[in-house]
């Protein structure tokens, strides 16, 4: 069973959100979504400054089986982004909830998070699929 975090919000598309105590969100992709694409082999994420929408492809995740967008789970603009994983993408595979961080928002609207899924939902969610 994938690791999901208590206090972070996800998204259907296996992108997790941490809200910052200054506002900011930090995104990255869950531990399930890590465990079914395998080794990671390249990360590209957001350039900082770059203005995303909700649910836009900004970052891109590769595989040995696959690659992958990742989605912005809000509107905002990227204030940072992790560029170690650019030279270490497995980074990703082995802590994607901390050090595997991919990139940080400040959001359009901070009340946009509250409509994304707490973990009892995304677990749910997991169920399904």
């Amino acid at each position: 069973m994938s690791k999901v975090p208590a206090d972070l919000k996800y998204v259907k598309s296996h992108e997790w959100v941490r809200v910052e105590s200054d506002g900011t969100l930090t995104i990255g992709i869950t531990d399930h979504a890590q465990a079914a694409l395998g080794d990671l082999v390249f990360v590209e994420v957001p350039a900082v400054g770059r203005k995303v929408g909700a649910n836009e492809a900004c970052a891109v995740v590769e595989s040995v089986k696959a690659a992958s967008d990742v989605y912005a789970p809000v509107a905002g603009e990227v204030v940072a982004a992790n560029e170690a994983l650019g030279t270490s993408p497995e980074i990703l595979n082995g802590d994607p909830y901390g050090a595997g961080w991919m990139w940080k928002l400040k959001p359009t609207n901070a009340a946009d998070v509250d409509a994304l899924l707490d973990a009892a939902g995304y677990e749910g969610y997991l169920k399904t699929l």
